[in-house]
């Protein structure tokens, strides 16, 4: 039996001592500037190839909001969210953000989303590295990048409005 109980110990002390101590807590989320950067670069290749000069990657979703990293190497199309608020955290480059008016045109792309058309009487913000930007559900918006450059921008999805 003394046997038995020691084969058994062994067994479960490499088990125990790999346990942490602290364990990370359920939802939480780390993104390094380097997994950032790698994929980006992953984007890039995607964007070269997309007429609208874009791609992203949902990085996580959860119930009231939801994390993806975006790239631009072309204008964007305008967009309306009519139940999600944008938030904006620019990784890298330069970017004109129009927001507000109205938007005229476009067609419905998915539930509660709007793209395409045009903006009137909308404000011109110019973004660059570092900068964050909140634009409210129902609020029309479009990323304008200039010819040759890039842009790249971490957004947290924000639900339900």
């Amino acid at each position: 039996m003394s046997k038995l109980l020691m084969v058994l110990c062994l067994l479960i002390l490499p088990i125990a001592a790999a346990a942490p101590d602290n364990p990370i807590p359920e939802g939480y989320e780390h993104w390094t500037r380097a997994s950032l950067e790698d994929t980006a670069k992953l984007l890039g290749a995607k964007a070269a190839t997309d007429p609208h000069h874009s791609a992203s990657k949902q990085l996580s979703d959860y119930n009231n909001e939801y994390f993806m990293l975006g790239h631009r190497e072309g204008d964007g199309q305008v967009e309306w969210h009519e139940t999600q608020t944008d938030l904006f955290v620019v990784e890298s480059g330069v970017a004109t953000l129009v927001v507000g008016g109205r938007q005229e045109g476009g067609e419905t792309t998915a539930p509660h989303e709007k793209r395409g058309g045009t903006l009137e009487g909308a404000t011109r913000q110019e973004l660059a590295t570092g900068d964050v930007v909140r634009i409210p559900a129902k609020v029309p918006h479009q990323l304008l990048v200039k010819s040759g450059q890039k842009f790249t921008y971490f957004v947290v999805k924000i639900k339900g409005y």
